[in-house]
């Protein structure tokens, strides 16, 4: 949808450079996803620095000679610093960004030892692996995720991510409380597609959202009698475009599923009336669609 509307802004008809821009955008989120992870893997390591760097201090105390370990022997960030799937994953899309820019992980390292999850953490000497889960999980929900500096670097960092943001902060946290007390954690970096099918169907819908686009506007120009064509938001118009794109060319997709995943982009995009706007306008057009046969759903409760 961000593409096409960037293409419309724009008045590009190079369908090979914006696909080109749409498919690097995809792999971009997982760029994201690993800098998010490896926070908690640097957060660790940074600890580990100071606290050797202190030991090492001529007249270190008694508590830099003997500091506290149970953040940096918290199992589960030893789980990630040794994960054999993130580590591989970071250098195959070399990820760094913390390498160059470790004050964001100073900061976030600050933030964490001035909180009152911290405080109750560290006054125990042991925990089970549960405790360490819970800490690291709250530390990335209430700490690392809504941090105002970190996410200003991440927009300054790349644009397009400030949409991702909240889709992979959410897969990570799932990802932490899920984690196992095994050599890995059980803990793999998510592909970026299930398969060569949902790459193709990228692909396929951009291109004939494109290639349609007269054809589908012309499906509901005569829905809006009330509305004239400049007056409807341009986001609404290629939301409309692209769910009319899946009644007609992608078989395979319920209807109701097209309906409900173009209403949820509707009121996360667009107006605050333009999800009500498109149910109506959607709810017609399949009426229509199903009285003329145009509906080639092919499978069971696929209407």
């Amino acid at each position: 949808m961000q593409t096409l509307y960037s293409m419309h802004q724009s008045h590009s008809d190079n369908i090979e450079k914006e696909e080109k821009f749409l498919f690097n955008s995809i792999e971009n989120v997982q760029d994201l996803y690993l800098i998010m992870v490896s926070t908690l893997v640097e957060i660790r390591s940074k600890e580990e620095d100071f606290i050797e760097i202190s030991r090492k201090k001529h007249l270190a105390t008694k508590e830099e000679k003997n500091p506290n370990l149970k953040l940096v022997n918290n199992v589960v960030l030893q789980l990630l610093s040794e994960n054999r799937s993130l580590l591989n994953a970071l250098d195959n899309r070399n990820i760094n960004n913390w390498k160059n820019n470790d004050d964001y992980i100073l900061i976030l390292l600050n933030e964490i030892k001035e909180s009152a999850l911290y405080e109750k953490y560290m006054s125990t000497g042991t925990s089970t692996f549960e405790e360490d889960k819970d800490f690291v999980s709250d530390v990335f929900t209430e700490i690392i995720a809504p941090n105002i500096k970190l996410y200003e670097y991440l927009e300054d960092h790349k644009l397009t991510w400030i949409d991702d943001i909240p889709l992979v902060n959410t897969l990570i946290l799932k990802q932490l409380k899920a984690i196992k007390n095994t050599e890995n954690g059980d803990f793999y970096v998510p592909k970026l597609y299930n398969d060569t099918e949902d790459k193709e169907f990228v692909s396929n819908l951009f291109r004939k959202a494109i290639l349609n686009d007269k054809e589908f506007a012309k499906e509901f120009a005569d829905k809006t009698p009330n509305w004239e064509a400049d007056r409807i938001a341009e986001i609404d118009t290629i939301i409309l475009k692209m769910a009319i794109c899946e009644f007609l060319k992608f078989p395979s997709i319920p209807v109701k599923v097209t309906i409900n995943e173009y209403l949820e982009i509707a009121k996360e995009y667009s107006t605050p009336k333009s999800s009500i706007f498109i149910n109506g306008i959607l709810d017609n057009l399949v009426k229509e669609f199903q009285t003329n046969d145009k509906l080639k759903k092919v499978g069971r409760g696929l209407m």
